[in-house]
């Protein structure tokens, strides 16, 4: 039995399930089946709307049925609905069902749906947000500059060239995270004309906000840059810097916890006024739980420093109409917000209200690491994509989809993944998200792709391992092909410091280590900067029309359009040359004319426009 499925709509791509508000939606399904009647049925998580017997044609041989849905269908303004048919055949019930790349089939009971997306755009992303480059920055690891002052609590390693980071004898080991190596933001500010000419668009950057570690996830004072980067100056001096040159500067809004050395949680009683240090009587006192009064409280993930915080209304407050204010008003361009799915609906709400307010045109992306469009977290539906929350969000699917596929040439995986995007996000939203191989979370890409696999040998092994020359050769082969297969999709590449040259290191902290004053690959970056150029100067990048399919195994296959013009995306990560015939056009890396037949060696990919 052939089915086919179809969600259509004027005001949505071809193959997309995502509507604006108000769009009228036809829903279709045919076989070749003889068919007496059918159902179409449609709800959300809490009821079903819509069940309805729907008028079938051609019944002989073969049928079809359609239903229309409009506006007064939906019974909120936006939402995450799910639907399927049913239909009699033969005096047996079948129901629709899909697969993991929605494709329909028949079964004779029940087992899943596909979901409908309906959104009222309130807040758009940004429009110099598509087309892009993004560059990511752990502040203490990237450059030295300016006069800043050192912590007195801190550990510092001069040994910025060779110097290891500081890590726990065991994996999952708590540990100070207080060495630092002494970047800043001057010491960004220096760099922006290398980050210019490597085609970057947008910094992001790691915690700032003044901590006790290197890493600033524990914030210690919201209203505050830390003074070992150059404190609210050294930020201030970036911003226009930067804004010179025509670049973006966002920063990471760590507003799900605090560290337990802080100025509201204050667990060592240094500044007085702290909800451990003066309990019930700190104003603080109200953001935290203490189910033991002072030494047992809710935590991160149960770790001790990290002392999660209540939403009630004195935290709230002190986040959107403090801390953002002070940093929209040093004029940011953005935010993005650790744990995204850790922030309750409402207080994600005040959130972006209070960054739009001050800035429209403000990016909002997420730390999301599933499906957005769908995300279920702590018994909550989310819903950042439907017109008032996120614009963009990390899109870790692409990235897992990317390196099964470099490495072990697992297409259907790849092509599985960006149809799915392509068909649960709003075109404009999957234009917006941040597309990354490597963060501050992950293995370095160049590890993860060439290295020895980490098999939990203990720090001290692989805080010394290094890849053999044979290994950094392959590594760098397959990393330039991974980062232009990114930035060929839709969304917005970002670069992880280093990345661009291949920089090596395991988990957490050893993915962490200083940016090389010297000892650059020359040819890895140049191709970077050749893979940014062409796509910050193609306009068919930005485009929202997509198909993907797999022509062969361990080849991929995606085509880009605006309706008239197309990109063809082809990767072969087979053992073997792969040929591909009526592909018209000139390659946008090398500018060869392609002419009916195109040729790409393993592990290669190519971009090939149409027309010239």
């Amino acid at each position: 039995m052939n089915l086919n499925f179809k969600i259509t709509s004027k005001a949505s791509p071809s193959g997309n399930h995502t509507f604006p508000k108000g769009s009228e939606i036809s829903i279709t399904l045919s076989a070749d089946v003889q068919c007496q009647s059918a159902f179409f049925y449609l709800g959300n998580d809490e009821r079903v709307f819509i069940q309805r017997e729907i008028e079938v044609t051609n019944q002989a041989s073969s049928f079809s049925c359609a239903v229309l849905l409009t506006e007064k269908d939906f019974p909120t303004d936006d939402g995450l609905y799910f639907c399927h048919f049913e239909f009699i055949s033969n005096g047996v019930r079948y129901y629709t069902a899909f697969n993991e790349s929605n494709n329909c089939y028949a079964e004779t009971h029940f087992v899943n749906e596909t979901q409908i997306l309906i959104y009222d755009e309130k807040y758009a992303p940004p429009e110099w947000l598509n087309g892009k480059i993004m560059y990511q920055i752990f502040p203490d690891r990237f450059a030295k500059g300016g006069e800043c002052e050192k912590r007195e609590d801190a550990i510092y390693n001069d040994d910025w060239e060779n110097g290891i980071p500081e890590y726990p004898s065991l994996r999952g080991d708590s540990f100070p995270n207080n060495t630092h190596f002494g970047g800043s933001l001057y010491g960004v500010a220096e760099k922006l004309p290398y980050l210019k000419e490597l085609g970057i668009g947008c910094i992001y950057l790691n915690p700032i906000f003044s901590a006790y570690s290197n890493h600033k996830y524990d914030t210690a004072d919201f209203l505050s840059v830390d003074k070992s980067f150059g404190g609210d100056k050294a930020l201030s001096h970036l911003v226009n810097e930067a804004h010179k040159m025509d670049i973006k500067v966002i920063l990471d809004g760590v507003f799900n916890h605090v560290g337990n050395d802080s100025i509201y949680f204050d667990a060592y009683n240094k500044y007085g006024n702290g909800a451990c240090s003066k309990g019930v009587a700190s104003p603080y006192y109200e953001w935290f739980t203490f189910n033991e009064f002072p030494n047992v409280y809710e935590s991160w993930w149960g770790i001790k420093n990290l002392p999660r915080t209540v939403r009630c209304e004195s935290y709230i407050s002190f986040i959107t109409e403090q801390v953002i204010p002070k940093y929209m008003q040093m004029g940011i361009d953005g935010w993005r917000l650790d744990v995204a799915d850790e922030l309750e609906s409402d207080f994600l709400d005040r959130i972006v209200s209070a960054i739009k307010a001050y800035k429209p045109d403000a990016v909002i992306i997420g730390e999301v690491w599933e499906d957005a469009s769908n995300k279920i977290a702590y018994d909550e539906r989310k819903r950042y994509f439907r017109g008032s929350q996120l614009d963009s969000v990390t899109d870790y699917p692409i990235r897992n989809a990317i390196i099964d596929f470099v490495k072990y040439g697992n297409a259907d995986f790849l092509v599985e993944t960006v149809n799915t995007l392509y068909r649960n996000y709003p075109p404009h939203k999957l234009a917006s998200v941040m597309n990354f191989l490597g963060s501050h979370d992950t293995e370095r890409i160049a590890t993860v792709l060439g290295g020895k696999e980490d098999m939990g040998e203990s720090n001290e092994i692989l805080a010394h391992r290094r890849m053999s020359e044979g290994e950094r050769e392959n590594a760098l082969k397959l990393l330039t092909q991974a980062y232009l297969l990114l930035a060929s999709l839709p969304g917005v590449p970002c670069i992880y410091y280093g990345d661009e040259f291949g920089m090596e290191g395991y988990h957490d902290p050893f993915n962490r280590k200083t940016f090389p004053t010297g000892a650059f690959n020359d040819k890895n970056i140049d191709f970077f900067k050749r893979v940014n150029a062409v796509r910050n100067g193609e306009e068919l990048f930005k485009s929202t029309e997509l198909s993907a399919s797999v022509p062969q195994e361990g080849v991929a296959h995606i085509v880009r359009t605006n309706g008239k013009e197309k990109l063809h995306i082809l990767a072969n990560m087979s053992d073997n040359e792969y040929t591909a015939n009526g592909i018209n056009g000139f390659d946008l890396m090398t500018d060869e004319n392609v002419e009916n037949t195109l040729t790409l060696a393993r592990q290669q990919v190519r971009i090939i426009k149409e027309g010239k």
